[in-house]
């Protein structure tokens, strides 16, 4: 990703110290100052300056012994904060515990970020044994099912974003998952777990979050995820479809 034309009527300091904060979300933890200003096409002294200003608010933190940069944990905190206040998982709240007690699958609602598909809210399955544990929640979003149900609705501008980051895609696949009442897809190879996503639409009839349901053999299957828990998770993804404005 690098450095664009600054849109009319924005600050193109802010869209540089954006651009800065999404170059360090990838590859290494730390990054260094050079690096840092290769990839974004940015001068030295500027991304230096950004990165400062960054830094003192939480944003970026800088390694002692080596002077790189990296993620700061601020961000965690506005994350936390920009969920807590989501309409949708507020309504999704209490209908997650009922899925999951009706299906005994592990449920969730996964959103479509950019490029990734992001694991917002998680409740494990009967069949989850010992301590769950994943060291991140996004995913490529062309990967999932979940991903896939939102990225093809998302339209062709979204995969045109995919595709930059090198991911191309087929249109006909995209518009495919677009008009797919659920998918299913392989989520983990070691352990054979299947993912399955439909659709929650807002009240403009676009797909603000995917409603996802998760299980492994012996357990589950695909073929039974599909059959027996795609119903419950349409029934309760068409309930609150057109019930909040915005995920």
């Amino acid at each position: 990703m690098v450095a664009a034309d600054t849109p009319p009527g924005t600050l193109g300091t802010v869209r540089n110290a954006a651009l800065l904060l999404d170059l360090l979300s990838e590859g290494p933890a730390h990054h260094q100052l050079t690096d840092l200003a290769q990839a974004s096409r940015l001068s030295l002294p500027t991304v230096h300056r950004l990165l400062r200003s960054l830094m003192v608010a939480g944003l970026v933190e800088q390694d002692t012994r080596s002077s790189r940069y990296s993620l700061g944990p601020d961000l965690v905190r506005l994350s936390e904060r920009y969920l807590a206040r989501m309409p949708l998982l507020q309504v999704l709240g209490p209908y997650l515990v009922e899925l999951r007690n009706r299906t005994t699958a592990t449920v969730g609602v996964a959103l479509l970020v950019a490029v990734d598909v992001v694991y917002v809210e998680r409740i494990d399955g009967a069949d989850v044994g010992g301590i769950f544990r994943r060291t991140h929640r996004s995913l490529p979003a062309h990967a999932t099912a979940a991903g896939r149900v939102l990225l093809g609705r998302a339209g062709p501008g979204a995969w045109k974003q995919h595709e930059a980051n090198g991911w191309p895609l087929d249109a006909a696949d995209c518009q495919a998952w677009g008009e797919a009442g659920h998918l299913a897809a392989p989520l983990d190879e070691l352990d054979g777990s299947v993912e399955v996503a439909v659709p929650i639409l807002d009240a403009l009839g676009r797909a603000s979050a995917a409603l996802v349901a998760t299980g492994a053999p012996p357990a589950f299957t695909q073929a039974r995820l599909v059959a027996d828990v795609v119903p419950h998770l349409a029934r309760i993804a068409e309930r609150v479809s057109g019930t909040v404005g915005h995920a």
